[in-house]
């Protein structure tokens, strides 16, 4: 609950979305109308009770609907998922997203996107000489943990500091991974699968080993199709849309570097020959946890081999977004899932389950703030008895 007095919850709407409002007014020529707009909704966030949305758009009924059940609240009284999830969609109203004229479509976070993915890419040549020099076991793990590392980029969460580190390096960091299947999960995939999905979160680094890893699985013949399940719409100010997979690929395909070039030729290759799915869906921009899912999503989702969940708000809605005892089993908990999963998560929100006795108590003794600073993470591989 953002209620929660001296939490992560709390602070994010504090300061964190009033944080986001400024950064998107410096970086778009909005016209003063829809800078009006953003600052009269910064100012609700501060001390206001929740305003229900009033332009017309087709998820109107959906919004109103959820905001129904606290209505006359502010945002320090309610649910943290559904305040955050609320203030994005909030956030497009006032920039005319959804509108028809110059604004609509327009992404209010693409100057960020977009230079968070150039960096990335940068960066990405000096680990890619190293994994493209190893043999294909030590390239997977590789791969996987910086899929966990590279979902530290978070641009839409400020406090967590530590950078994202990929290539070889992250084996170093295997000491912070608090539930680690990396083997189990390198034995499942090895055996070839017909299809893993990744529900993606972030662009830049994270959404690049994303590319890279599912470049791997294709290429090895361990999956012969990849699907990306990927935002509908702007989210949590970096999530990945269809557009940004292309924009990705496409500053691959133009890097300096021949290797990275490859990829990105690969990458290219993939989506063209129908191995590489791009798709998106309204759910995953919705307010509603994942015992929720849809009919239509549930058998989409149904049909996969794995389920790759990247980043805590995944997290965050596979658990109901509830204080769990962390001794909790996931496999209890999620049990409504409908296929095998692999949470991919570093730490940036106030719960976690799956730890053993007192593991927690010791990491609150060693770092009081370990359950949101994102330097710990997980590689947890789930599958239901029956093989669900």
């Amino acid at each position: 609950m953002t209620s929660e007095l001296g939490s992560f919850a709390r602070r994010t709407i504090v300061e964190r979305k009033p944080q986001i409002i400024r950064q998107v007014i410096e970086d778009n020529d909005y016209p003063p109308g829809v800078v009006q707009a953003l600052e009269t909704f910064r100012e609700e966030i501060a001390s206001q009770p929740m305003r229900p949305l009033s332009e017309h758009a087709p998820d109107i009924a959906f919004w109103n609907g959820e905001l129904d059940a606290y209505r006359g609240k502010t945002w320090l009284e309610v649910p943290w998922y559904f305040a955050e999830t609320y203030f994005y969609r909030r956030l497009l109203e006032a920039v005319r997203y959804f509108q028809p004229g110059p604004w609509e479509g327009r992404d209010p976070f693409e100057k960020q996107k977009r230079q968070q993915e150039e960096v990335a890419v940068e960066r990405l040549a000096d680990a890619w000489v190293q994994i493209a020099d190893v043999e294909p076991e030590v390239a997977f793990e590789a791969l996987l943990h910086s899929c966990l590392w590279g979902n530290r980029a978070d641009l839409s969460n400020y406090t967590v500091r530590v950078q994202a580190q990929g290539g070889l390096t992250a084996r170093e960091e295997r000491r912070n991974i608090l539930i680690d299947h990396t083997d189990k999960v390198r034995k499942l995939l090895a055996a070839s699968l017909q299809q893993v999905d990744f529900v993606n979160d972030n662009v830049g680094m994270d959404l690049l080993f994303d590319l890279a890893l599912a470049d791997f699985l294709l290429v090895q013949g361990w999956v012969r199709t990849v699907v990306f399940h990927l935002k509908d719409r702007p989210f949590f100010v970096s999530d990945a849309m269809p557009k940004d997979v292309q924009a990705t690929i496409s500053l691959l395909q133009t890097a300096p570097d021949v290797a990275v070039q490859e990829l990105g030729a690969r990458l290219y290759g993939h989506l063209e020959a129908g191995q590489l799915i791009p798709k998106d869906d309204s759910f995953w921009t919705s307010s509603l946890m994942f015992c929720h899912l849809p009919p239509s999503l549930r058998a989409d989702l149904a049909r996969s081999n794995l389920v790759i969940l990247k980043g805590d708000v995944n997290y965050r809605r596979l658990l109901d977004d509830r204080h769990w005892p962390h001794t909790m089993r996931m496999e209890e908990i999620a049990d409504y899932f409908p296929a095998p999963f692999l949470v991919l998560r570093t730490l940036k929100g106030e719960i976690m389950v799956g730890l053993e006795a007192g593991q927690a108590e010791a990491l609150a003794a060693e770092d009081s703030t370990w359950l949101i600073n994102g330097k710990r993470g997980i590689l947890q591989l789930v599958i239901q008895p029956g093989g669900r």
